[in-house]
């Protein structure tokens, strides 16, 4: 799909001042570094912030200097980059999320101090909250622990995954309250005494994305890094568009291989023609996909059950056709695509991804049915 057929099919239609830049960008900076984030994780630092100084991570804010916010601006951002390459469509994802917490947390001081360098790219972040997310879903255990002192609180223990790290960067992460078990959502400073980024694993795919191990101990979180003092409801509230903001990654992701099948069909392989799934069948998913998904961004901040469920059924639709379009992908371009580097294998690597990063396609089907359950209690 081009791009001009993303801004027909969305509602309302993303800004052009903001996708045009983001377009540029991708075909001129980052297009040539594909082959580098994907064989040798060459992170792409550079190109992230270019992307902030086009707006790319201000377009969902209120309070960065703008006069709205948009989520749907960049999710369709984040699809154009992921169109090419997801490692650094999904470091969008984490530079954004990054962003969101700032947009909505109470701490207006920190909002004024972090909220304008994070929207600009001048300051990159992450987002420390699959553990925690996975915990609220009782899916693992909180892997840190704090101890509050008339400082903020001392943080113990390590998170396996974290990503678009580095010096200097900051992510947010939530940890319980030794005595009283609270839930506390603050900033952590990647640079700060007594956190250490581990090297990351060798992934089978987005290994430019500088996910990185990070290990506390006794590291003091002080209190005007705060998040939320109270962290449950604000994961309520920021959770909407935390997995929103995902759905840009397979709509790009979807994009690309579409334009691949085509680009095999050029090439006279009149065979294809046979294969069940041909690139007419996603042009039609990828219309109703995106007019979902900017529909639901219209309200981000909503949290009643019905809107919640349209959320996670359209992040696991998103998820699937992800699968379903890579795989076609493949088929389309045979034996070539079969080869070390090329697209095609690339590509159906990337969609595990989407299937697999918090919250994952069993997490969304475990939400989905306790949510079900949730409607089916009646009082007695």
């Amino acid at each position: 799909m081009p791009l001009t057929a993303l801004r027909e099919v969305s509602a309302p239609a993303p800004q052009a001042s903001l996708l045009d830049p983001v377009d540029r960008i991708a075909a001129r900076d980052l297009s040539p570094l594909v082959q580098r984030i994907d064989r040798e994780g060459h992170y792409p630092e550079a190109v992230l912030r270019q992307l902030g100084q086009a707006g790319a991570f201000a377009a969902h804010l209120t309070s960065s200097g703008g006069e709205r916010g948009r989520l749907f601006d960049a999710v369709a951002a984040m699809a154009r980059v992921g169109q090419d390459c997801l490692s650094t469509s999904f470091c969008m994802w984490c530079q954004d999320t990054f962003a969101w917490y700032l947009e909505n947390t109470e701490n207006q001081q920190l909002k004024r101090a972090t909220l304008p360098g994070a929207a600009s790219g001048k300051i990159l972040g992450g987002t420390g909250l699959s553990n925690p997310m996975k915990a609220l879903a009782r899916i693992e255990p909180l892997r840190l622990g704090a101890v509050e002192t008339c400082d903020g609180f001392v943080l113990n223990g390590t998170l396996p995954w974290v990503s678009n790290l580095g010096p200097g960067h900051l992510f947010g992460t939530a940890f319980p309250v030794q005595g009283d078990g609270r839930l506390v959502m603050a900033l952590v400073d990647c640079s700060q005494e007594g956190v250490r980024l581990g090297d990351g694993a060798r992934f089978l795919a987005l290994d430019g994305t500088r996910t990185c191990s990070v290990t506390f101990r006794d590291a003091l979180v002080p209190r005007s890094m705060v998040l939320a003092d109270d962290a449950l409801p604000f994961i309520a509230r920021i959770k909407p568009g935390f997995i929103l903001l995902q759905c840009g990654m397979a709509l790009g992701l979807i994009r690309g291989c579409v334009e691949l099948m085509r680009r095999c069909d050029e090439s006279g392989s009149d065979t294809n023609r046979f294969l069940q799934d041909r690139p007419e069948t996603f042009d039609e998913a990828l219309v109703r996909l995106t007019r979902d998904v900017a529909a639901l961004s219209e309200t981000p901040l909503e949290t009643s059950r019905e809107y919640m469920r349209r959320v996670l059924e359209t992040r696991l639709e998103a998820s699937e056709w992800s699968l379903r379009a890579a795989q076609a992908a493949m088929l389309h371009a045979g034996a070539r695509g079969y080869v070390a580097g090329a697209p095609a294998q690339r590509r159906l690597r990337e969609s595990y991804f989407i299937a697999i990063v918090t919250p994952a396609t069993k997490h969304l089907r475990r939400e989905l049915a306790c949510l079900q359950a949730r409607g089916q209690e009646r009082p007695e």
